[in-house]
């Protein structure tokens, strides 16, 4: 609701994240203007399925998150990000969220058009998770 984005503006934050699943197309649109428009936060705009994305653009998303975890089966897969990335709005940054598990992943999804990617727990189940992150960016292709 606005009162969580004036709320998160008023702490300080720089960005917010839109999941287009648990919004309607109304809700979605007015918070999405009032974050970047008129607060000047960056608004990560989650999806999951082409029809997501579809209503995450015609929202105007300007940064979309394909999340590849279906959030009702938890099954994770990569194909999410291939399939949606060919879909995705012309000029957008295009976040690759879940399931990234080796530099091989990146580089794979880079090449898509990702330019960025949220990585969590393949950094938290490894032995060492600073030896980790090096390598997803470096072999990764600066990730």
């Amino acid at each position: 609701e606005d009162y969580q984005v004036f709320e998160s503006a008023a702490a300080g934050a720089d960005a917010l994240l839109l999941i287009v699943a648990a919004l309607d197309d109304a809700t979605l649109a007015r918070l999405l203007t009032l974050a970047e428009d008129e607060l000047g936060m960056d608004v990560l705009v989650e999806v999951h399925t082409a029809e997501e994305l579809g209503r995450a653009s015609e929202a105007g998303a300007r940064i979309v998150g394909v999340n590849n975890r279906d959030l009702h089966t938890f099954e994770v897969s990569l194909e999410t990000s291939v399939e949606l990335a060919t879909r995705a709005p012309c000029g957008s940054l295009l976040v690759s969220e879940s399931g990234l598990r080796d530099a091989a992943d990146i580089a794979r999804l880079r090449a898509c058009g990702f330019n960025a990617f949220l990585v969590g727990e393949t950094l938290m189940r490894a032995e060492r998770p600073e030896e980790a992150l090096r390598s997803l960016v470096t072999r990764g292709g600066d990730a």
